[in-house]
C-alpha cells in the first residue's frame, strides 16, 4: 500500500494543477482530485509499480473529471427544461387533475365545505382572501378545507371507487 500512497502524496500538485487546467476552477479542482484519490485508495485493483501508479491515477482523475462533466451537463439540461416549463403555460393535461365526478358531487357536501372546495381548489383563491371574505381565521379555515376535501374524498370513493383511490386521474367515471 506505501508504493502507492507515497507517489500519489509526492504528486499531489501535480494531480491538482492537471485538474485546474482542464476544469478551470481551483477549488473544484482541488475536491476532484480528493474524490480520485479516495477511488484510487479504495479501489480493489491496485497498481504494482511506481510508474504505473501514475499512469493509473490520471487514469481514475479523467475519469473523474469527465464524469463532472457529464454530471454538469445533466443538470445544465435539466436546468434548462425546468425554465422552458415555467415560461410556457401549462398544456390542457396539467390543468386536468381530477375527473368530473368532483364537479358533479360538489353539490352534496355541506354548503360551507362546497364553498371552500369551489373557492380554494378550483377557483384558485388564496386562503388569505378567502379567509378575509369569510371572516374566518388562518387555521379555522385550514381545518374547514381539510374537513371539506375529507367529506369530498369519502363521496369519491363512494361512488367511483377505484380510481378515487389512485387520485382520479384518467377516470373512466361516466359523468
Amino acid at each position: 500500500m506505501k508504493h502507492i500512497e507515497e507517489p500519489l502524496l509526492k504528486n499531489l500538485q501535480a494531480f491538482v494543477a492537471f485538474a485546474r487546467s482542464r476544469i478551470g476552477d481551483a477549488h473544484l479542482a482541488e475536491d476532484v482530485v480528493q474524490e480520485s484519490l479516495i477511488k484510487a485508495l479504495t479501489s480493489a485493483k491496485k497498481p504494482t509499480a511506481e510508474e504505473d501508479t501514475m499512469a493509473w491515477f490520471y487514469r481514475i482523475l479523467r475519469h473523474s473529471i469527465i464524469d463532472l462533466y457529464r454530471r454538469r451537463s445533466v443538470n445544465k439540461a435539466a436546468l434548462e427544461r425546468l425554465e422552458r416549463e415555467f415560461d410556457s403555460p401549462p398544456d390542457t393535461d396539467e390543468k386536468r387533475v381530477a375527473c368530473s365526478c368532483v364537479k358533479t358531487l360538489i353539490p352534496t357536501l355541506k354548503p360551507d365545505y362546497a364553498e371552500l372546495i369551489r373557492r380554494l381548489d378550483l377557483g384558485g383563491e388564496t386562503p388569505e382572501q378567502v379567509g378575509v371574505a369569510l371572516g374566518m381565521n388562518a387555521n379555522n379555515l385550514r381545518v374547514r378545507h381539510h374537513r371539506a376535501r375529507q367529506q369530498l374524498r369519502e363521496r369519491l370513493e363512494q361512488i367511483c371507487q377505484l380510481c378515487a383511490k389512485h387520485g382520479c386521474v384518467d377516470c373512466t367515471c361516466d359523468d
